[in-house]
């Protein structure tokens, strides 16, 4: 009995114990991972206290009201409640990245892209020894001044489980370092758009699992590097747009038999082509333009059955011997063919008829600018999805095939600068997507087709330098899209017809050096969008019609006709002429003496015997005075005497006033303009300094490419608010953005562009330079912000109705199509979207940021259209169009692209990745016709007939953002149907 007594106080006691042990051990375990949690939770709040923009307050919910692993971005492990993941890519944050970042010893996926980071990347982050995704391409990191770029940190050698190594688009500098090549499980390797300099490291030869390596436009140097032979398992090989130079391994293919994509243009590359690219049997992509590769293209490349994109354009490629083009043969064999491109090389021989064995996806061929001799085939029209075919500069001979005409998705045809004869085939009016047409430097002969009428989206007609006669057809001028029309130096005959002036997309106009004759017909003037008119060397005559209404025109060419009449007094009017000349007429009268007569070397009078007086250096003789003014002056009356001398007196008191308040009002920096807009002088510093709160954090309306935009007062112009745009001179490439955001802006004006008010070039308080941008400020912010008015699931009351987004679309429609087609040289914005797309208080949308736009000087098929290199993208992800990731230059048709684009977000509010696959009814029911349109609840009130409008516009984004450029209607088209379907849509 006691032993069993015993027996159970033991039994409690040691279970007693027991439970203690287990009490405490589980105290420790709670508090350790209290503690963790604890360092985790510090973590990131350090991490947020070093966030100075958060446009979308995605930081605003981490706080105590909810556990961190609930915060925005952030992602924990089910087991530990630990940090695994932290994933803010593309939430348009500024500010550093945290050293305390480094704390997050769970973390095995950090994303930060696509944002606006500065600084360096912290070595702390070499502490994460879990990760294995690190991503922060597309921010500013590289340091700041005094050190505008610093180098990627050695310590990211240290994390050994490293997958994917994202680091593209910032300012990091410096050598390539050796440590990453301990990243032996590393698959992926971006370092595109940097600068780093030099050699690759031995060490990468390690990296056995890495499959892409991207380090396009950098500035690396040396021969191909040699550890890139020994990774076997690469498939994606990003090396154009640097300094490599030096000869290819004759067994690269070998080295590489997994190869996708190899992109390796824009170097200075030697040596013969190398045969053994076949060995990569999986080779999709194989682009090599603008190096110095020499010999023949191997026909081992017909072994490639995926081969979809072969670009050796700008080398030295081919010959004039007649097999130098065999290989096009082979590639018959490539049925996922899409693009061949081999222009600009010194192939020769006579054109090979293999080329229309190629597979029938081919979608461009681009061979001109080589020594290619005999006949375009008539089989060319088997190459059935044809959209690009040049053949231009070449020393082709015969006619052009009646067959092309079967080409029906041809957006651009470029046979310039040959020796074709025969007539300029009708078939090309079967062509009725037909963008481009240059038959220009052949001999062709005959007439100009009526059929082209039917080609509704011609822009560009280019057909001089032949011998064709004839009238110009009715059909071609029925035209509206045409933009530019060349058909100088051939046998034209007959009056110019008025319908000409039904041409009001026209831009400009060569018809000179023709046999044309009659008079200039008067509903020329009518074509308000002409920049460019020659019409010299005809027999044209009578007076010059009137033409003052063409406000952009730019340069204007009557010489050497028979004209008469006085030069008319409207041309003065005339602000944006640069060139004038009216040579070899029969003009008479007086020559003013203002505008651009003031000025010899952009007016030429010469020839025209009854003219007089002028400028100096036109030395005519002076204009015969009228006798009666003298006589007439004699009778004056004393009281009609002293009245004149009262008024002249007035006069000159009036002018020595204003003139007084002027100077006094520039003194003091008031300054309004007459049209209504802020117009301010040249500002410093310190003024934008101070209007800006110290460039304030409260006054922050965003973060762009290369720069922040802060709303400033100016309190010396009675507290008007402007926006200051202030640029980031760390930002490589910033500077070029100023100047061409400057020099855009400054040759514009437009409604709908936002107005420059003024610059600031200037140095800061510190000393360093300082460049800034002040505009007018919008008051009802970014397109962006009224397309993300969603809280908790409920549509806030002030997003867009139909209507609004109708008028938003037309004006952004509006903007594009000056900028298009009335500029002197066309401008392309290259970032359009809805954060650059502004709302003044009236709702008026106005197209803003041109950091990265383009002039095009040059407005030409080949230049424009699909001309390809290496280059990367230009603009947004996700409204940049698919072929500048492809190496396409920039065109008009990549901003039609982004339009588009823009265009269904306004009406689907989603955002560009979206897949449109709803149908209208869905979109009718959505979030896009909230508030109200008439009065009444949008759903309600939208007809059928309404509805047909509604299914209209989805259908016009889509022709805007079609896959490829061809496919795109033109600006001028887009504009007028959302006029129609708006005007439509009310009634």
């Amino acid at each position: 009995m006691k032993f069993h007594n015993i027996s159970v106080n033991l039994m409690f006691v040691f279970t007693l114990s027991a439970i203690n042990f287990v009490c405490w051990f589980n105290f420790r375990c709670i508090a350790a991972a209290t503690l963790r949690n604890e360092t985790d939770m510090r973590a990131l709040l350090e991490f947020k206290s070093h966030i100075t923009e958060d446009y979308l307050a995605i930081m605003d919910s981490w706080n105590d009201s909810s556990h961190f692993c609930h915060w925005p971005g952030v992602t924990c492990g089910i087991k530990h409640q630990r940090v695994t993941q932290l994933n803010l890519k593309g939430k348009r944050l500024a500010g550093s990245i945290s050293p305390y970042i480094g704390n997050l010893s769970f973390l095995n996926s950090l994303d930060l892209s696509d944002n606006s980071f500065r600084g360096e990347i912290p070595h702390e982050v070499s502490n994460l020894f879990r990760l294995q995704n690190l991503n922060m391409s597309y921010n500013f990191l590289g340091g700041e001044v005094p050190s505008n770029f610093v180098s990627i940190p050695s310590e990211l050698g240290s994390l050994s489980k490293l997958t994917e190594l994202h680091l593209g688009s910032n300012n990091l500098s410096g050598s390539f370092p050796a440590s990453v090549g301990n990243l032996t499980y590393l698959h992926e390797l971006k370092l595109s758009y940097n600068q780093l300099k030099g050699k690759l490291p031995d060490s990468l030869s390690q990296m056995r699992s890495l499959t892409l390596i991207d380090l396009l436009v950098d500035q690396l140097s040396g021969e191909f590097p040699p550890p890139l032979y020994n990774l076997s398992s690469l498939k994606g090989i990003g090396l154009s747009y640097n300094y490599f130079s030096g000869n290819l391994r004759s067994n690269i293919g070998v080295a590489f038999p997994k190869a996708e994509k190899i992109n390796w243009g824009m170097n200075s590359f030697t040596g013969t082509f190398p045969d053994s690219f076949a060995n990569a049997s999986n080779l999709q992509i194989l682009d090599l333009p603008g190096n110095n590769f020499t010999g023949n293209v191997p026909a081992s490349l017909g072994k490639v059955k995926n081969l979809r994109w072969l670009n050796v354009n700008g080398n030295q490629l081919g010959s004039d011997e007649p097999d130098n083009m065999n290989f096009i043969s082979s590639l018959a064999n490539c049925s996922n063919l899409q693009y061949l491109l081999l222009a600009h090389n010194h192939f020769g021989g006579m054109f090979p008829n293999s080329v229309t064995n190629l597979s029938t996806l081919l979608t461009g061929l681009h061979m001109g600018q080589n020594s290619i001799r005999g006949n375009i085939p008539k089989e060319i029209a088997n190459l059935v999805n044809l959209n690009i075919l040049y053949l231009q500069e070449n020393r082709l001979t015969g006619s052009i095939p009646a067959s092309i005409g079967i080409l029906s998705n041809l957006g651009t045809l470029n046979l310039d600068s040959n020796r074709l004869t025969g007539e300029i085939p009708s078939s090309i009016g079967n062509i009725t997507r037909l963008l481009y047409l240059y038959l220009s430097g052949n001999t062709l002969n005959g007439t100009i087709p009526p059929s082209l009428g039917n080609c509704k989206q011609l822009l560009r007609l280019y057909i001089g330098e032949n011998n064709l006669s004839g009238i110009i057809p009715g059909q071609l001028l029925s035209l509206p899209s045409l933009a530019h029309v060349n058909i100088s130096y051939n046998s034209f005959m007959g009056s110019l017809p008025m319908e000409i002036g039904d041409i009001t997309n026209l831009a400009g106009f060569d018809l000179s050096y023709n046999n044309f004759s009659g008079m200039i017909p008067s509903t020329i003037g009518k074509c308000l969008s002409l920049e460019l008119l020659y019409m010299q060397d005809n027999s044209f005559e009578g007076s010059i019609p009137y033409l003052a209404d063409l406000q952009n025109l730019r340069e204007l060419d009557l010489s050497r006709n028979n004209l008469s009449g006085e030069i008319p007094p409207w041309t003065l009017n005339l602000s944006s002429l640069l060139y004038l000349n009216l040579s070899d007429n029969n003009l008479e009268g007086e020559v003013p003496v203002q505008g651009v007569f003031s000025n010899s070397t952009t007016l030429q009078v010469e020839g025209n015997p009854k003219l007089c007086g002028g400028i100096q250096e036109f030395d005519l003789p002076p204009c015969p005075k009228q006798e009666n003014h003298r006589t007439k002056r004699k009778h004056l009356t004393p009281v009609l005497t002293a009245i004149i001398s009262v008024v002249l007196f007035a006069a000159i008191a009036c002018f020595l006033l204003s003139m007084f308040f002027i100077k006094r009002s520039r003194k003091r920096r008031d300054a309004t303009s007459t049209s209504g807009h802020l117009i301010f002088p040249m500002i410093t510093y310190k003024e934008l300094h101070d209007a800006t709160n110290g460039f304030s954090s409260d006054r922050l309306l965003g973060s762009g490419s290369f720069g922040t935009v802060y709303k400033g007062i100016l309190h010396s112009s009675n507290e008007n608010s402007v926006a200051v745009k202030v640029l980031n001179l760390q930002r490589h490439g910033a500077s070029k953005s100023f100047m061409a955001e400057c020099h855009t802006l400054r040759n514009t004006r437009h409604r709908n562009l936002v107005k420059v008010i003024t610059a600031c070039s200037s140095i800061d308080f510190k000393g360093n330079d300082f460049k800034a941008i002040m505009y007018q400020f919008m008051e009802n912010g970014s397109l962006e912000e009224w397309l993300r008015q969603e809280s908790e699931g409920q549509i806030q009351c002030n997003c867009l109705n139909i209507i609004q987004g109708l008028n938003i679309a037309i004006d952004v429609a509006s903007a594009l199509y000056y900028l298009h087609h009335q500029c002197e040289i066309p401008v392309v914005p290259c970032d359009l979207k809805p954060s650059n797309t502004l709302l003044d208080d009236n709702m008026i949308a106005h197209v803003s940021d041109f950091g990265l736009a383009r002039l095009i000087p040059s407005f030409s098929g080949e230049g424009n259209l699909n001309q390809f290199s290496s280059l990367g993208i230009q603009g947004t992800i996700g409204y940049a169009p698919p072929e500048y990731g492809m190496g396409a230059e920039v065109a008009v048709t990549g901003d039609l692209y982004s339009y588009g684009i823009l265009l269904l977000e306004i009406f689907t509010e989603k955002g560009p990745q979206t897949n449109y696959s709803k149908t209208i009814m869905d979109i009718v029911h959505g979030s896009a016709l909230c508030g109200e349109m008439t009065g009444e609840d949008a759903n309600r009130n939208i007809s059928s007939e309404q509805i047909k409008y509604l299914v209209s516009i989805f259908q016009l984004g889509q022709a805007c953002s079609a896959e490829t450029p061809q496919e795109r209607i033109n600006m001028e088209q887009v504009y007028r149907e959302l006029i129609i379907i708006r005007d439509r849509f009310l009634k």
